[in-house]
């Protein structure tokens, strides 16, 4: 009997230092580990495994990858240690067929994965996949693997994209985190919660087209195509939320997208 489709879930992760901080958003994402039923298992598409190829984690342990620099030690010290699911890793590759999908043993968990995931399920006894984001193809490729990953919705797994809808660092104030944002950065957000909401995927999808302001709020697409592997895996119709809103240093969304 097929069970109820659980949630699909886009988060903004903004900086790897809110996986050691409390603030507005991992109090939300706290909250998010408290309301969502509780998947069997997690298949996260961060923004940082971002490579020529398409693969996933299929290793029993897979290790919490530190992918940044320049951070304090208490950061580095940060472990998640949920388990892998390699056999799950094996009904992924299937279900994306015939692409060629590679069970991956070498890179673990990176921090736009565990970075959310230590404040949504802090005990880490949910096994947790990822897969990666191929860097060579186009938006609508990411939108369509994500159609064909619905159905894993039925079988208890939660989908999870992690990124930024808004990903500017050249703009970003490091000097004041709660600066106000940028006027452009706002416009593309709420461009995108329109579409979102009226399921207007298409227009999402080519987001390049959507003018100044999107090519300002995504100047490199690896922050963004997570959301478009959630927007796939979502149900024709399916109500949507927004349970974490807000921006960082002027311009990086951490607007969260819920379907189901």
């Amino acid at each position: 009997m097929t069970q109820a489709a659980l949630p699909a879930l886009f988060l903004g992760h903004g900086s790897p230092l809110n996986a050691i901080r409390t603030n507005a958003w991992t109090r939300a994402w706290q909250r998010l580990g408290d309301e969502l039923p509780r998947p069997q298992a997690i298949l996260a598409v961060s923004a940082h495994w971002y490579v020529p190829g398409t693969a996933v984690t299929a290793m029993a342990a897979p290790r919490t990858i530190h992918d940044f620099g320049g951070f304090p030690r208490e950061l580095y010290a940060v472990r998640y240690e949920a388990a892998g699911a390699p056999g799950l890793a094996e009904r992924i590759a299937g279900l994306l067929r015939p692409l060629p999908v590679g069970l991956d043993h070498t890179w673990g968990l990176d921090h736009g994965t565990w970075a959310v995931l230590c404040h949504v399920y802090p005990r880490a006894d949910i096994p947790v996949l990822q897969l990666s984001i191929d860097a060579r193809r186009p938006p609508h490729f990411h939108y369509e693997l994500g159609v064909r990953l619905r159905g894993l919705r039925e079988q208890g797994v939660l989908i999870l994209g992690s990124g930024d809808i808004v990903h500017n660092l050249r703009e970003y104030d490091r000097e004041n985190p709660n600066a106000e944002p940028y006027d452009w950065a706002l416009r593309f957000e709420s461009l995108v919660r329109t579409h979102v909401q009226a399921g207007d995927h298409d227009v999402l999808v080519d987001y390049a087209a959507l003018g100044a302001d999107a090519l300002r709020s995504v100047p490199t697409p690896e922050h963004y195509l997570p959301l478009l592997y959630v927007m796939g895996s979502s149900l024709p119709g399916e109500a949507v939320r927004f349970p974490v809103e807000g921006m960082d240093g002027g311009s990086v969304s951490m607007l969260a997208v819920q379907f189901g």
